[in-house]
């Protein structure tokens, strides 16, 4: 039978991910077939590999924690091969880490360019209708003078004689595993296996010049604060060869006066006086798309609220693209008089006297909490 992993790698089973990196390591560099004089270190490595497959990996850790061998069985606790495996490349790491760097890909090639970011302002009803707006920002262009090459007119490039336009240097390391190489990117050159000797005098050999660009970008309808629009291609020009980066608008919305966004629908509170909620009546509402008429029941309690469908933000899909419109939502507010004219004062008397003044408890029946939680989730 395969023994327990926790065993293998010698670890509690509540130990940390970086205990038990540290383990494998440990046992890894004891047991490598290469280096080891154990008889049976291929299987001792084959078995540690295959631990530590399983417990660094948090969802295989879980489904052995749970199942056992079972549970891991086919999900790729394949250990030792003999040609290396991905976990021993952290060994290697290490040991070039010591040697005062670490592994490189070599030769590079040109930079993309870099992304830019400008920010734009727009008003509430431009973000529910969608706007353009022209900005201007600075970034890195190509020189007019060397066409991005970076060469003095008449000159060119040439191969760098470091390392003979390979873009890389390389070297040999000694350690107990034997002969290892060391690629890094070449010093001179910087891995592009070129240099310029008579640098252009207007971008002193970069091939790039900062300038201001224009730009008219279109904001979609249903934008919301904070939001980023790509525009592809717009920031800095890369280096010859390289794509250039993109420019990303930052969108910000002033706050309406009375209006109020939350998701796609749009909150507004409407005070009414006692005699409209009491009798109803037809009030005009603003919208974003204009003035509306909108009748109050008779009757209609402080805190009510009706729905004005269709007439908030239209929802903006990830392409850009909008699909339908949120709703207003209309929040009625009861305004209490605090000063009365000795008419208004006579007549509240009279009304009054007609309703008496006998006070009953309510039914434990919805209150304020219920229609402020069925207002905030849109009910």
């Amino acid at each position: 039978m395969a023994r327990d992993y926790y065993e293998v790698l010698g670890v509690q089973r509540d130990a940390s991910k970086d205990e038990i990196k540290k383990a494998f390591r440990g046992l890894a560099r004891r047991y490598h077939p290469d280096v080891s004089q154990e008889a049976n270190a291929e299987s001792l490595f084959k078995e540690i590999n295959e631990a530590y497959e399983v417990l660094s990996d948090d969802e295989k850790r879980a489904r052995y924690d749970r199942f056992g061998h079972a549970g891991v069985t086919g999900m790729g606790a394949g250990g030792y091969n003999g040609a290396g495996f991905a976990g021993f490349e952290e060994i290697f790491e290490d040991l070039f880490s010591a040697f005062g760097g670490r592994r490189s890909s070599g030769k590079r090639g040109p930079r993309p360019g870099s992304d830019r970011r400008v920010s734009v302002t727009i008003d509430f009803e431009e973000a529910v209708a969608g706007t353009e707006r022209d900005i201007e920002f600075d970034r890195l262009d190509t020189c007019d003078k060397c066409e991005g090459v970076g060469a003095a007119e008449g000159s060119a490039p040439v191969t760098c004689p470091q390392c003979n336009g390979t873009g890389e240097v390389r070297q040999v390391q000694q350690t107990f595993l034997g002969s290892m190489v060391r690629v890094t990117p070449c010093p001179r050159c910087g891995g592009r296996g070129t240099i310029i000797e008579n640098r252009c005098s207007k971008c002193d050999g970069s091939g790039r010049l900062r300038r201001r660009a224009k730009l008219n970008v279109k904001i979609p309808a249903g934008v919301r604060e904070g939001l980023q629009i790509q525009v592809r291609g717009e920031g800095d020009v890369g280096e010859v060869g390289a794509p250039p980066g993109n420019l990303y608008v930052v969108v910000d919305v002033r706050e309406h006066e009375y209006f109020v966004r939350r998701e796609n629908d749009i909150l507004l509170e409407i005070p009414i006086n006692v005699v409209q909620a009491t009798l109803g009546d037809k009030i005009i509402v603003p919208t974003v798309d204009g003035d509306v008429e909108l009748t109050i029941p008779a009757g209609t309690q402080s805190g009510k609220i009706f729905r004005l469908r269709g007439r908030g933000f239209p929802r903006l899909r990830s392409d850009g693209t909008n699909s339908g419109r949120g709703d207003q939502l209309v929040h009625v507010r009861v305004e209490i008089p605090t000063k009365l004219s000795p008419e208004q004062q006579a007549a509240f008397e009279q009304l009054g006297e007609l309703l008496g003044s006998e006070v009953q408890p309510q039914p434990n029946g919805r209150g304020f909490m219920d229609r402020m939680r069925d207002f905030f989730s849109g009910s």
